[in-house]
């Protein structure tokens, strides 16, 4: 049979981003990057607070550029009452409204969903918080850091003698953006089926402790035994297991994994074949009560090799997981990740040549890309008003004079 070709999965899906900063931007993003047509609500006169961050070219922030390309700007007085009764009209008009106000807020403005759903009863809307929309720490101020903080990330990373260490990117805001673009999915799929919308709660805190693979359970079912487990920062190792750490290499860092399944395997590459039959590293418990020998045995062999490639390829000879520590400015020149399309660059009119990341998820029929540029500020004002509420020259005009509408080049 041949292949039907088909358009953006999310094509015809209008979207009202009223997002700033990371978490919301980032699902936003994912959204027009799936074909949606975004319409980003800016505050006037300055608009999203990340148009002004460092790096720039050209006045042009490179993080705006990444989080925002292939979207529409609309700038408006949000304190005025004209500002407010626009967005009001513009959520009647969409499928999918994204916010990440602090809670209480969109109720405060007359833009809750039970407000706006009372209009457009087949509106998605997202609401994307740090502690979430319930609960006694809902109205906590928060951001990445803060939830990686209450979370329980920042107690799992560093050395267990030393201080509770963040991890050096946006986990919480991108997590909470991507679980917030997961869960639109599955309500436009309930829509389709029931034809009603719904409205989602998703939180940067609640995506990172969705996180804990063995930190949260592992305790619960040891209590009873004379050492439970207790979570707790390892360093450059994984508690639960050994080998999996960071191991000191000739030219850096390597790292190594296995499970029992592959333990053999690193014996050999190391041709050290009879180190399966040794008591102290026989069992993965063995091997965390010896782990400190076993760490010098696997850096004293790496130290007898010339370069990382050459550890690397006696590891990947016998399958054994492993990889060399890359920094972005490395990954960035991986074949692999450039065929995948996971380093991408893109023209922007204003700042020029940007490096960016790709789009995490393949499809079989298209690989998902917003190649429009970043808007500049207010870009679309009159383009939205007219096409999507009717309104005529005069009456955008009148909204400029009076500072409902604001625009830069920028």
């Amino acid at each position: 049979m041949d292949a039907v070709t088909t358009g953006p999965t999310l094509e015809g899906i209008r979207v009202l981003d009223l997002t700033q900063y990371l978490a919301g931007p980032a699902c936003t993003r994912m959204l027009a990057e799936m074909g949606a047509e975004v319409i980003k609500v800016e505050a006037a006169p300055f608009g999203d607070p990340s148009r002004a961050f460092t790096p720039r070219r050209n006045r042009r922030a490179g993080f705006f550029v990444q989080q925002h390309r292939g979207k529409q700007s609309i700038c408006l007085d949000l304190r005025s009452d004209e500002g407010i009764a626009i967005v009001r009209a513009l959520a009647d008009e969409v499928d999918v409204v994204v916010e990440n106000f602090s809670p209480g807020v969109m109720d405060r403005k007359g833009w809750g969903y039970a407000e706006l759903s009372s209009t457009n009863p087949r509106l998605v809307m997202a609401s994307v918080s740090g502690f979430g929309q319930t609960g006694p720490l809902r109205d906590k101020p928060a951001f990445d850091f803060v939830a990686q903080a209450y979370g329980g990330i920042m107690h799992m990373t560093g050395d267990p003698d030393g201080p509770p260490t963040f991890v050096g990117i946006g986990l919480a805001d991108t997590g909470a953006g991507v679980h917030a673009f997961g869960a639109i999915g599955m309500a436009l799929f309930h829509r389709e089926r029931t034809g009603k919308g719904c409205h989602i709660d998703a939180s940067m805190v609640d995506s990172l402790v969705h996180m804990h693979e063995t930190s949260v359970y592992a305790p619960s079912i040891t209590d009873d035994l004379d050492e439970p487990y207790v979570p707790m920062r390892a360093g450059r190792h994984y508690q639960p297991s050994t080998p999996g750490a960071g191991y000191r290499s000739p030219d850096g860092w390597i790292v190594v994994f296995c499970t029992q399944g592959q333990i053999d395997g690193l014996w050999r590459a190391m041709g050290r074949p009879e180190l399966g039959d040794d008591e102290r590293f026989r069992t993965n418990d063995a091997r965390l009560a010896h782990r400190d020998e076993l760490t010098a045995m696997i850096e004293g062999w790496m130290a007898g090799f010339g370069t990382d490639d050459d550890v690397i390829a006696a590891l990947e000879a016998e399958r054994v997981p492993c990889s060399k520590v890359l920094s972005p400015a490395e990954f960035v020149d991986q074949p692999h990740l450039i065929e995948r399309g996971m380093i991408r660059e893109v023209v922007d009119p204003v700042a020029g040549p940007v490096t960016i990341p790709g789009f995490p998820l393949a499809f079989d029929d298209q690989r998902p890309a917003a190649d429009g540029p970043a808007p500049t500020l207010g870009q679309h004002n009159e383009s939205v008003l007219r096409d999507l509420l009717g309104y005529d020259d005069d009456r955008i005009a009148a909204l400029e004079s009076a500072g409902v509408l604001a625009s830069k080049p920028r």
